[in-house]
Formats: C-alpha cells, structure tokens, sequence
C-alpha cells in the first residue's frame, strides 16, 4: 500500500469517527453535574456499579411523564408512535431539539405520523437536555430498561435552573 492511499484511508476513518453519534462518550466533562461531549453535546455519566448521574434519572422521570404515552416505555415504542433509540443512534443533539420543539410530519403512502411540537410545553422543554441524556444512554446500551437503581444526589444548580426556567427564584 502507498503511503498516500495509507494516509487517505486514515483521514476517511478519522472522518467517520468524528461523525459517529457516540464519538466523544468516553471524551467528556462535567460540570456542576452535568455532563458533556468535547463538543459540547450533553451526555450521561454511569459508574460501574450503575449509578446514573441526576440529570440521567432526571430524564428517565421527565421521559416517563411526558413521551412513554406515545413512543413506549424506556423509549422502545408503541403501536402509536415509533421507538426512539434507532433513532438517537444517529440523529444530532441538533436534530433531536428541533424535532422536539417544532414536531415533525411524515406522510407516505405506507405511513402517517405526526409528531406534536413540544417548544411551548415547559414540562418538556425545561428538561429537554435531561430527556435526551437518558435516551442517549438508552440507544447507546449504557443503561438497561427500567428505572437506574442508583442515582448521584441532584445538584444545587439543578434546582437553580429548574426554578428559572418555571419562572421562579
């Protein structure tokens, strides 16, 4: 092999790596304990043992609350609305929040669906990072069905966002 085509090959198998949805899980950081990706993207923290970081079990509860209606427990789907964790295997945090908040329409002529903006629902949208870390960790397979058994204490600056964003102080 030539060390030109060696050295493309290497840039085409940087270049998926970058693009991989889960690209970054082991690279994170935290802070005020909340996790996240290199670039920035919110992600979720599990031990050993399987104790999940707050807002991890926070979105295990917000999803319970407000998404398994329709798309199942634990994100797995329903005959009403499709499962979730094929499609955080590849969608963008991006994309995720756009769909959440303004919906999404699909009609073919072998499906319809319709999924409801959520952008006005602050049930939804104040935890929305936290709905979308567990989902994540779900489509990963870091974090079986159910609810975690464990759990990090809920930070101060968690009860400081909540209360924000609720319109409280």
């Amino acid at each position: 092999m030539k060390p030109t085509r060696f050295g493309l090959i290497l840039l085409a198998l940087f270049a998926l790596l970058e693009a991989s949805p889960t690209m970054g899980q082991t690279d994170k950081k935290e802070k005020d304990g909340k996790w996240e990706t290199a670039d920035g993207t919110p992600t979720y923290q599990i031990s050993s043992d399987g104790t999940v970081d707050w807002y991890t079990f926070s979105g295990f509860r917000r999803y319970h609350s407000e998404c398994h209606v329709c798309h199942g427990p634990d994100g797995e789907g329903s005959t009403y609305a499709p499962g979730l964790l094929e499609s955080l295997k590849t969608m963008s945090y991006q994309d995720y929040m756009l769909v959440v908040a303004s919906g999404r329409e699909v009609v073919r002529a072998d499906k319809q669906s319709k999924m409801p903006a959520l952008g006005d629902n602050p049930n939804v949208m104040c935890y929305i990072d936290d709905i979308y870390v567990y989902l994540k960790a779900r489509a990963d397979g870091a974090l079986p069905r159910g609810r975690p058994a464990k759990r990090v204490e809920k930070p101060a600056s968690a009860d400081a966002t909540e209360k924000a964003c609720f319109g409280g102080k």
